[in-house]
């Protein structure tokens, strides 16, 4: 009789009741079918599409009404056609040298695709057929944006912490003032001094939001305010030998406490109660680990690098009581975990490999070495509970799959392409029926390819039937100088247009 798994030889529980890589080829947006080769293209999409018989494009998940606060998890339906087509582009122009530009956040609502960019945040138009480069809104934070959240509420809010004062240098002042942004408008909600955040810098602050609250923590001390009202609720200051250094949040909010000498650190992670900053259940990390992320905050999943600096293991946890469920190997998987940009914009919360769902946690493998024979790479869904596997989703011949959400208990999966014949694809996975249904068919543009469809690299998102595709970091290119750099694009269905 199995009692579940061992003990994980890297972590105890102690619950208590008051504590680039270079991608390969991929190829151009064929957004409707007015060249010859896209209408090859998509119309041998169309016939997979319709011949595969695939849950007549149907997940089962069902949309719940959320409160206004609560971060947002829509439900996606498949579009009428899968034909896809460009909704938005923005291209950023006004690059020197060896000028980089730092992008760290993409955001989508049903009408904007917003992107920090350097000291400011743009809101461009979704639209079919699109007057290119459709800027809707400009919000100039005046100082660098230092710490970004993935999360959007259900009204389409979100925040950041800026450098204020500072918009030649990010990695000279310090990062202390809080912007709460409504990204259908661009308006500034509110905007908050952090206390005592003289440490916070562009390498150390995290920023989360979890329903109705936004947290920040910097390494010396943390901060909570009210969502709505900008008001403070709780803060703790770095006099302590245990110190929030960051929080993820979603459903929940965890954080990851820091305690003792930085040369030997010791780690735990702990569930808060968001209005209050109250321990509700305590998860002491082992010693001797090199980074810890937390790429779920519910249901609570800890990555882990043990003797590599790659994520060796995760570790799921009980909401309840934070005990250990399951350990899980990494060894052939790549969650990519600590995304950050070019070592700036802490990344405890993201782990661009991997995607968490309700009692499963799905990560991508590493690529085949052999690809004369083998697809390129393939997801795996793990039970969270006993930590095995229990499907897996295998990519084709040069054809990565990457996990990018879930939809409701489906995961949405992007697959990339390496040839002109074959589009790519966003499709619904039902595990339970082990199904795909194609949402989008398209290309993306030859020169920008292979960055944008790396996660590693860039965001990709889906949102309310589009997909989009946004580089974290914009350079100049050497053999173009004085043409702008594509920033970000969107792709939607065509509809029954043709």
């Amino acid at each position: 009789m199995s009692f579940g798994p061992p003990p994980s030889m890297y972590t105890q529980s102690a619950p208590t009741a008051d504590q680039p890589r270079n991608r390969r080829r991929r190829r151009v947006l064929g957004a409707v079918a007015a060249v010859v080769a896209a209408v090859v293209c998509l119309g041998a999409g169309l016939f997979w599409y319709h011949s595969a018989d695939r849950t007549k494009g149907r997940t089962d998940a069902k949309a719940v009404r959320q409160a206004p606060d609560a971060i947002r998890e829509t439900v996606e339906k498949a579009p009428v056609s899968p034909e896809g087509q460009v909704v938005v582009q923005h291209n950023e122009g006004g690059l020197t040298g060896k000028q980089q530009r730092f992008a760290p956040a993409t955001w989508a609502t049903d009408t904007i695709v917003a992107r920090t960019l350097a000291d400011r945040i743009e809101g461009y138009k979704i639209e079919p057929d699109p007057d290119w480069d459709a800027k809707a809104w400009t919000l100039q934070l005046g100082g660098h944006v230092c710490a970004v959240s993935r999360d959007v509420t259900a009204d389409g809010r979100t925040a950041v912490v800026v450098e204020p004062g500072r918009t030649d240098n990010p990695q000279a002042g310090v990062c202390d003032e809080v912007v709460m942004v409504d990204l259908g408008t661009g308006k500034k909600l509110w905007q908050e001094k952090m206390p005592a955040a003289d440490a916070a810098s562009i390498i150390t602050t995290n920023i989360s939001l979890t329903r109705g609250v936004v947290a920040i923590a910097w390494g010396e001390g943390s901060v909570a305010y009210d969502m709505d009202s900008g008001k403070r609720l709780w803060k703790t200051l770095g006099t302590s030998q245990c110190r929030d250094s960051a929080y993820a949040g979603g459903g929940a909010l965890l954080a990851l406490v820091k305690c003792g000498d930085s040369s030997a650190p010791t780690y735990r992670v702990e569930k808060l109660e968001p209005r209050t900053g109250k321990v509700l259940w305590r998860y002491s990390v082992s010693n001797g680990l090199l980074n810890i992320y937390l790429p779920s905050a519910d249901p609570p999943v800890i990555a882990v690098e043990a003797g590599d600096y790659r994520v060796t293991d995760l570790i799921t946890l009980d909401p309840k009581n934070g005990e250990r469920l399951a350990t899980i190997s990494m060894n052939g998987y790549a969650p990519t975990c600590g995304g950050n940009v070019e070592g700036f914009f802490d990344a405890v919360d993201k782990c661009y490999g991997m995607v968490v769902g309700r009692d499963r946690v799905f990560v991508m493998s590493k690529d085949t070495v052999d690809l004369t024979r083998k697809p390129e790479n393939q997801i795996t869904a793990f039970d969270l509970k006993t930590g095995t596997a229990v499907k897996r989703f295998v990519g084709r011949r040069f054809q990565q799959v990457v996990p990018v959400r879930m939809n409701g208990d489906d995961l949405i999966i992007f697959r990339s392409t390496d040839d002109d014949v074959q589009p790519a694809t966003v499709l619904d996975w039902n595990l339970r029926t082990d199904k795909e249904t194609p949402y989008l068919l398209f290309h993306l543009p030859a020169d920008d390819e292979a960055e944008l469809g790396n996660p590693e690299d860039s965001d990709i998102l889906y949102e309310q039937g589009r997909a989009f595709f946004a580089r974290r970091v914009l350079a100049r290119d050497d053999v173009h100088p004085k043409d702008p750099v594509l920033s970000v694009i969107g792709v939607g269905t065509a509809g029954l247009k043709h």
